[in-house]
């Protein structure tokens, strides 16, 4: 057994603990105090703040601890607009010598911590092997693999009159195909594992219009036209072999907009394992940045942005900073910088259209750079710009290339590069942000409407996926693009129906083989087809002939039938 595999296998036990206590959650099992065992802590997590990029995760918070007697959620008082929630004071708790966190009074609680910390180290030891750090435990099991192997190894020649027919095998490092067992696998088409339709069946044309995983992969979150915004848990039998028992998923919180939802995102450092950090970031028209705990799915706080007339505006994009201290907020012609742990109206105002200079526009999109301090933002102008972190400046205004607005870019992990996508415009552009302004290629796909078809890089950078107007999606190995940069279109290596309707969202699951996707657009009724008569009625408008597909699917991307074997 190899240490990927391993380690596999204890990050997937830690992740169901996780998403089952937001599964007891959402069943109505309310928590007597919706603090954690330790202390109390800021809406940003300030101990998630001060944790580089680059280093090892500290062990979170334990979970909170569950009250013997269950009480609804939704009997909780609703939290007053632009104030913080006060989450009260933690239970008592004691520490075990073995160093995990153990609530008094709670049944059936040391168990799953302990397969928490579990999780918690083994995630530390991936982090620094990747990172070419070998820590005292991991190098110790290393060497015990490594002599176990060395006396099979002998035993084997001996076995065989120490001829040399036998080869010898003691290298530790997963072979080729075995490093493939945790990574993307796109030379067949993804199998569909499960989904959701029903749920979007209730309101009529409840289309989706787009579903991001969370930062630590535990569950996934879905916009539709209903303004509501759902979390479904990772489905518990893809920890398992059981993947036959898959069946068709269910949200286990809704958060309901009051207008169509303009924006949505992650809290950058959200983990399951600190319900502190649990919360989603939502702009909806007329209506203030709305923050929601994915944990309870109740409203936490609201950030309240207003114009130059003192009138509350809408933000047409949300992204929060790397580190989740402050909240970017985009507008026409301006960025508001709110901090994360300051709710309420107060802002920074970064104008971007300086002396009738800069970038015009409603900024519809933004993204941060992960190696450099710049973000970028896109504006329905069809204007793409490069902004400092420290004070807004703009460093770089690239040229109208793109046919419509704006409505989604991406850095590369390398932070080298930048993907811009548009509406009504069949190309994705790859910038060189080293020349900024320079194209080095592009990827052409079918947006024929104005609605925003998301894109996604896995988190190597290598394969970009992306759906379109016809419900077909494509795959892109940007390794295989020109070096010279030509702005050659480059051609996908993998192009699939995968919904009947227009495939408007895609996400990559941050570290395994997983692609959610979803789809639906409006559909607008024509005139009945009438061959035989003339009459008023066959004239009359249908929808009997409207191709819907409005669902989320769940695809499985990696190498097919190794999940089951290992």
């Amino acid at each position: 057994m190899h240490v990927k595999q391993l380690i596999e296998g204890n990050l997937t036990e830690g992740h169901q603990g996780a998403t089952n206590f937001r599964r007891e959650t959402a069943r109505g099992v309310s928590m007597s105090d919706p603090g954690t065992c330790s202390d109390a802590v800021s809406l940003g997590g300030t101990g998630q703040e001060s944790e580089a990029d680059g280093d090892p995760p500290h062990a979170a918070p334990p979970p909170p601890c569950i009250e013997e007697e269950a009480q609804s959620v939704t009997k909780q008082p609703p939290p007053v607009e632009g104030m913080e929630v006060d989450i009260g004071q933690p239970d008592a708790c004691t520490e075990m010598r073995t160093g995990v966190h153990e609530c008094q009074d709670t049944d059936g609680i040391p168990d799953r911590e302990l397969r928490v910390s579990e999780w918690v180290e083994h995630r530390m030891f991936t982090e620094l092997e990747e990172a070419g750090q070998r820590p005292g435990e991991l190098t110790q099991r290393d060497e015990e693999w490594q002599e176990n192997e060395e006396t099979i190894a002998e035993t084997e020649r001996e076995k065989d009159g120490g001829g040399g027919d036998v080869q010898e095998n003691t290298d530790t490092q997963p072979t080729e195909d075995q490093g493939q067992y945790l990574g993307l696998d796109f030379t067949q088409n993804p199998q569909t594992l499960t989904g959701s339709w029903a749920e979007y069946t209730h309101t009529p044309e409840n289309y989706l219009k787009g579903c991001k995983w969370a930062p630590d992969g535990s569950c996934i979150l879905s916009n539709s036209a209903d303004n509501v915004l759902r979390v479904y848990n990772l489905p518990p039998e893809l920890y398992s072999s059981s993947w036959d028992l898959l069946s068709e998923m269910s949200p286990v919180l809704r958060m309901s907009e009051g207008d169509t939802v303009y924006d949505y995102c992650w809290f950058p450092k959200m983990s399951s394992l600190d319900p502190d950090t649990c919360f989603i970031a939502s702009s909806s028209r007329d209506n203030p940045v709305h923050i929601w705990d994915a944990f309870y799915g109740n409203l936490r706080a609201t950030f309240r942005p207003y114009n130059h007339l003192d009138e509350l505006t809408a933000a047409h994009s949300l992204c929060f900073s790397p580190d989740g201290s402050q909240l970017y907020c985009g507008f026409d012609k301006i960025v508001r910088v709110f901090y994360t742990e300051r709710p309420g109206r107060d802002c920074e105002q970064r104008p971007t259209v300086v002396k009738k200079r800069g970038q015009s526009g409603i900024i519809s999109c933004m993204a941060f750079s992960p190696s450099q301090p710049v973000y970028a933002c896109g504006s329905y102008s069809r204007t793409v710009g490069l902004y400092s972190c420290e004070d807004g400046s703009l460093l770089a205004l690239f040229p109208q290339r793109h046919h419509g607005g704006v409505t989604h870019l991406l850095f590369s992990p390398d932070g080298n590069h930048l993907y811009t996508g548009a509406r009504k415009d069949p190309e994705i552009l790859c910038w060189d942000l080293r020349d900024p302004g320079q194209v080095l290629f592009s990827l052409r796909r079918n947006v024929s409407t104005n609605q925003r078809i998301y894109f996604d890089l896995d988190p190597s950078g290598r394969y970009l996926v992306s759906g379109d107007t016809e419900g077909k999606m494509s795959v892109w190995d940007t390794l295989t693009a020109p070096p010279d940069g030509n702005e050659e279109v480059l051609r996908p290596v993998l192009q699939f129906q995968a919904h009947t309707d227009c495939t408007n969202g895609i996400s990559l699951h941050p570290f395994m083989p997983l692609v959610a996707s979803c789809s639906g657009q409006r559909q607008f009724p024509w005139p009945g087809d009438s061959d035989d008569s003339d009459s008023e009625e066959d004239r009359m408008m249908t929808s009997s002939d409207i191709r819907e597909d409005n669902g989320l699917v769940l695809w499985w991307a990696g190498p097919l039938g190794s999940t089951n074997e290992q």
